[in-house]
């Protein structure tokens, strides 16, 4: 019985990919994530000066706090206290934008790296291709021919 099944395995065809290296490499994942960077460019600035900003309302506080009057101080901590209360549902929002937009992106490259996987399976005829593995012999690797394809089709 072993005989039967070594034998079945020995005239398969085994490939292995890794998504991970797919994901970071392929040039349609690079321009994604360039995509991305570009789409929220001016928020994450914006966020930046927002932090700037609240970081010196809270330095001038704590160097000029106990010589300012009772009205200015209160106020200063009133508009930080608001500021605050806004960078953070800002960065809240910003965030999960910036994670929609990145699962839609990585979406759009992971069901081309799909295909790009398939397309090779069938050329070169293999019996089963792995995404996730333990361990993966380089021999049987085939993530630089999926990045290639995926280079190619546009």
């Amino acid at each position: 019985m072993a005989l039967i099944s070594t034998g079945v395995c020995a005239e398969s065809k085994i490939g292995f990919v890794n998504s991970d290296r797919v994901m970071r490499e392929a040039p349609a994942a690079v321009q994604a994530q360039g995509r991305l960077e570009k789409e929220f460019a001016g928020r994450d600035s914006e966020l930046q000066s927002m932090a700037k900003e609240l970081q010196a309302i809270q330095s001038d506080l704590e160097k000029n706090g106990l010589t300012m009057s009772e009205a200015d101080r209160r106020k200063k901590e009133r508009d930080f206290g608001d500021l605050n209360r806004d960078f953070q549902r800002r960065q809240r929002e910003f965030r999960e934008d910036l994670n929609q937009r990145r699962n839609e992106e990585l979406a759009a490259v992971l069901d081309r790296a799909n295909k790009a996987v398939k397309t090779i399976a069938e050329r070169e005829k293999y019996d089963i291709i792995f995404q996730e593995a333990v361990y993966a012999s380089p021999a049987i690797d085939i993530t630089d021919k999926v990045i290639k394809e995926l280079g190619g089709s546009k």
